[in-house]
């Protein structure tokens, strides 16, 4: 089976994940903290930007791949895919506080909607079995 919606949103996860990587370790190595974060504002904002990506990354590509397995490539799906992925751009952007600082709201808005969207039109697909 092939699933090109979750394919190409799991690629850009995986690509997401090593930006906000790159970001904490340019941190780390500006302020010379090797390990945990030093007490350091600017890198703890990072940190939780990578883990809550990470927190919710992988609920959101269960669900596109089980709604594009049990319904086949959707538009609709792989615009919540991309919507999805910019929300957490924007979120990682926003942590950093500042004037991009609403980027972090705006970030969580989309993921908190991609995924009550998301879970509401699989239980829909379940119960329509």
């Amino acid at each position: 089976m092939f699933l090109p919606i979750t394919l190409a949103a799991a690629g850009a996860a995986a690509l997401l994940n090593v930006w906000l990587s790159i970001r904490i370790g340019m941190v780390r190595t500006a302020q010379k903290i090797s390990v945990g974060d030093g007490g350091c504002e600017e890198l703890i904002r990072r940190m939780r930007a990578q883990a809550n990506f990470i927190e919710n990354t992988p609920i959101v590509l269960i669900l596109v791949a089980a709604i594009e397995a049990a319904r086949g490539y959707n538009l609709w799906l792989a615009g919540v895919a991309a919507l999805y992925t910019l929300g957490r751009v924007a979120h990682g952007v926003g942590m950093d506080g500042g004037k991009l600082g609403t980027g972090r709201m705006i970030g969580t808005l989309i993921t908190m909607l991609a995924q009550v969207g998301l879970a509401v039109w699989a239980v829909t697909i379940a119960l329509d079995m």
